[in-house]
């Protein structure tokens, strides 16, 4: 796709000129999005622009996060991303982390409880292994990102000596941790025995579908965004 039909097709997505309400009724999904990105639910009445004011938070990064969220065809053009701030992006991606360690996967963790209560323990120890083991590989994958990836890029942008350590290595390793969800999620849609609710069993796989999706599109932010963003910086500070 060229430059100039990047641009024509970024005209039908958000601006700054719509009211953030206007945002969450095309997609209710942004306000679970929204706190991460320090935006009050109250504020709908305001512009994007205006609220991004209010929060001390560059509006094109928000826009741009927003569509990553809502439009699965969404290309930012290579202007787009040279407007947007770098720390704003790593603020969402550190906030993210905290909200699927904090309330996420805590949130998972009571349903599946509740959902097990009628199943044999044979059945409990599989599944509770299985979610565990997904919990620590996340742990592991967002420390990685939060104690070596986040530190260099503030330094890169501080100017500082980041000898040792690039965007294109992050790039090489980094994984998609939302993979293993769907593997929990045919257990629960699959194997679990008839006994169980099916209020319980639907409250489960919605919330797994959800986080499936919501981390797909955190790891577009950080494939698709970050990485070119600090690739671009690291080129300029070698010229």
């Amino acid at each position: 796709m060229t430059e100039t039909q990047n641009k024509s097709k970024e005209k039908t997505y958000f601006s700054g000129k719509m009211k953030l309400a206007e945002l969450i009724d095309i997609n209710y999904n942004l306000l679970g999005l929204l706190p991460r990105l320090g935006v009050n639910l109250g504020l709908g009445a305001q512009s994007v622009e205006a609220v991004c004011a209010d929060c001390s938070l560059d509006v094109d990064t928000f826009l741009l996060i927003c569509n990553v969220y809502t439009y699965d065809e969404y290309i930012p053009s290579s202007e787009t991303l040279a407007r947007c701030s770098v720390q704003d992006i790593v603020k969402y991606l550190h906030s993210s982390h905290d909200y699927y360690l904090s309330t996420a996967l805590v949130t998972l963790a009571e349903s599946i409880d509740s959902l097990l209560e009628s199943c044999r323990e044979k059945q409990k120890a599989i599944i509770w292994k299985f979610f565990t083991d997904y919990k620590t590989e996340v742990a592991g994958h967002f420390e990685y990102e939060e104690k070596t990836l986040f530190p260099y890029v503030e330094s890169l942008l501080r100017g500082e000596n980041t000898e040792g350590f690039s965007i294109a290595q992050f790039e090489e390793h980094h994984s998609n941790i939302e993979e293993k969800l769907d593997d929990l999620k045919n257990i629960v849609m699959m194997y679990l025995p008839s006994v169980c609710d099916n209020t319980k069993i639907g409250n489960v796989l919605f919330f797994i579908y959800y986080l499936e999706q919501d981390l797909a599109r955190h790891t577009r932010i950080e494939d698709n965004i970050l990485v070119p963003i600090v690739s671009r910086i690291e080129d300029n500070g070698r010229q």
